[in-house]
């Protein structure tokens, strides 16, 4: 966009991109989440600082101020919780003292995670200021505006927002179904987040993946009050049903796609260390402790809404513990069991949880209702007591979190981190010194991505993995590490265009990953192969004919020379030239 001669000639570029995937025209603004880069580019243009700020430093700027407003964001709903600002700002020192766990924005900068879940926790502190009681007309309308800007900007900006909202529309429904919301504003909700998710699927150019979303049909089917069950015909994300549907027992399945998931550590369970790394700033801690006292009070207020009682001496023992779970309290409670439950199933998606356990715990250690309940229970309530024991505790774990953590901070701020790949890096400036402009390369999606960033070639594959028909050519591609003969892979290579092809050690030897989940051996069971190495194989499994192909290029054979001309070597890649044959 930037390097375009108008922005006009940028967008055109963007619509009809044939620079990205070989022998095919594409839709970047359709098939990829990157709106956010355009306004950027715009953004760039039009202000004077060019001679003062280089693009890449621009961008980094704007996602770490786009950080702050995450942590404004988490420091704001934890305080309209509790009602003091000490509550946000224990929040905001949890979630910078346990960053590891709560961020990967300081490692990996473009994420669209970390564009989108600045805009969801706003979303939240939004969500949760409608569910307060006593609203004027005017501050509700202008909190649902909030709440529609800031879910639009979720869903345009990360292309899993509409698993996140389904499981927020999930928690709605079933606090709607326990009289614990109100049920016109949770109305509101569900338009809001269908018509946000349809403005985006507007903007993508009516993109199949939210046209079919399960969202849509879920709240359509709560807002006409019936039961719509639809069997949808879709293929853009039907990798993640199929990994879903594996992960959690319901049949073994040879699909590569859902393999490739099911192998990645990411997307495995919650490791048990975070638990211990969260406990280090006594969060974990905490969090239980809140967690445990208001799914008490959740479960004996849904009782009692549930049995309609209306005896006068029933209603003043439940007092105590309804001024406990307020809307805005039961919402953020049903909230954090939910994402809670998809963090441990799935590590990837640990970072939506995370942020908000900050909240959650903080906003049980200083709220005035938690310390009431617990000092009626033990007979020692009085209004006077309640306020210092809230104070006391939040600042002394303040100042432990302080003098545990600063130090450790400090030393953090003074490293200064230089990347080092020079393999890479070799590779790079070899492709843009020695292979034309338009030259299309083959190789791990992984690897690609970086092709095309550094060099502008053109990609036969990259990890965009929502789309079916880059799903499957990327798994022709993988051929290369598979048991096939040369003239399959050269015909399959030729098919998508491809000029030159990348071969890495580490993935032709891979030993990162045990035996089965090798890249490797994924292929090979798909191909209906036997695997490498000593271990079981399904008896289904043949023998290969051929050897396999990463590891017999490098011999130099007739039957591969023929076919592809090594050009370029360093300790971990290997490229190739593929013969134009006539």
């Amino acid at each position: 966009m930037i390097q375009a001669a108008s922005i006009q000639q940028g967008l055109h570029g963007l619509v009809y991109d044939n620079k990205t995937e070989s022998v095919r025209t594409i839709n970047i603004l359709e098939r990829m989440n990157v709106y956010q880069e355009v306004f950027l580019s715009i953004l760039y243009r039009i202000l004077p600082i060019q001679q003062y700020l280089e693009p890449v430093y621009f961008y980094i700027y704007t996602l770490f101020g786009l950080q702050a407003v995450y942590v404004i964001a988490l420091y704001v709903t934890s305080w309209l919780l509790s009602g003091t600002w000490l509550s946000g700002l224990l929040a905001a020192c949890w979630y910078i003292t346990n960053r590891i766990d709560t961020t990967r924005v300081e490692f990996t900068i473009p994420l669209r995670e970390n564009w989108a879940l600045p805009f969801f926790a706003v979303q939240i502190a939004a969500i949760t200021y409608l569910l307060r009681t006593h609203l004027q007309p005017v501050q509700e309308r202008l909190t649902l505006i909030a709440v529609f800007i800031s879910t639009f900007l979720f869903s345009l900006t990360w292309q899993f927002n509409q698993f996140m909202m389904l499981i927020q529309a999930l928690a709605l429904f079933i606090l709607d179904c326990f009289d614990m919301l109100p049920t016109a504003k949770v109305t509101w909700l569900y338009i809001i987040q269908i018509s946000g998710l349809l403005l985006v699927c507007v903007l993508q150019f009516f993109n199949s993946m939210i046209l079919g979303s399960l969202l849509i049909s879920f709240n359509a089917s709560v807002l006409i009050a019936r039961t719509i069950q639809k069997i949808l015909n879709l293929e853009s994300d039907e990798h993640i049903f199929k990994f879903l549907k594996a992960k959690f027992g319901f049949g073994a399945t040879r699909d590569f796609d859902a393999n490739l998931y099911l192998c990645e550590e990411a997307f495995g369970l919650l490791p048990l260390n975070t638990f211990s790394r969260l406990s280090d700033t006594l969060l974990f801690y905490v969090y239980v402790f809140v967690l445990f006292l208001m799914t008490v009070a959740a479960v004996i207020v849904a009782f009692r809404n549930l049995s309609g009682s209306n005896q006068v001496q029933f209603m003043e023992k439940m007092e105590e513990y309804t001024v406990t779970l307020k809307p805005d309290a039961a919402y953020n409670l049903i909230h954090t069991v939910l994402f809670g439950c998809l963090a441990l199933s799935t590590m990837r998606m640990k970072y939506l949880w995370t942020s908000h356990m900050c909240v959650f715990a903080s906003f049980g250690l200083c709220s005035t209702e938690v310390w009431k309940l617990i000092l009626k229970c033990i007979h020692l309530y009085t209004s006077q007591r309640t306020h210092v024991i809230k104070y006391s505790v939040t600042i002394i774990t303040l100042l432990y979190i302080s003098y545990k953590c600063w130090p450790g901070i400090m030393d953090e701020l003074s490293e200064l981190r230089e990347f080092y790949d020079p393999d890479t890096v070799e590779l790079m400036y070899w492709i843009k010194s020695n292979t034309p402009n338009t030259a299309v390369f083959a190789g791990s999606m992984q690897l690609l991505a970086g092709v095309k960033l550094c060099t502008g070639r053109t990609l036969t594959n990259h990890p965009h993995y929502e789309d079916k028909n880059l799903r499957e050519r990327t798994k022709q591609i993988y051929q290369i590490y598979a048991k096939r003969s040369p003239e399959d892979v050269y015909r399959i290579l030729r098919s998508f265009g491809t000029e030159y092809v990348i071969l890495e050690d580490s993935i032709c030897y891979e030993r990162r990953h045990s035996r089965g989940c090798r890249l490797r051996d994924l292929l090979d069971i798909a191909n209906g192969h036997i695997m490498d190495g000593l271990g079981e194989n399904e008896p289904d499994l043949k023998p290969s004919l051929y050897p396999r192909f990463c590891e017999e290029i490098k011999k130099n054979l007739p039957s591969y020379t023929i076919h592809f001309t090594r050009v370029f070597q360093n300790k971990t890649f290997h490229v190739y030239k593929l013969t134009k044959h006539k």
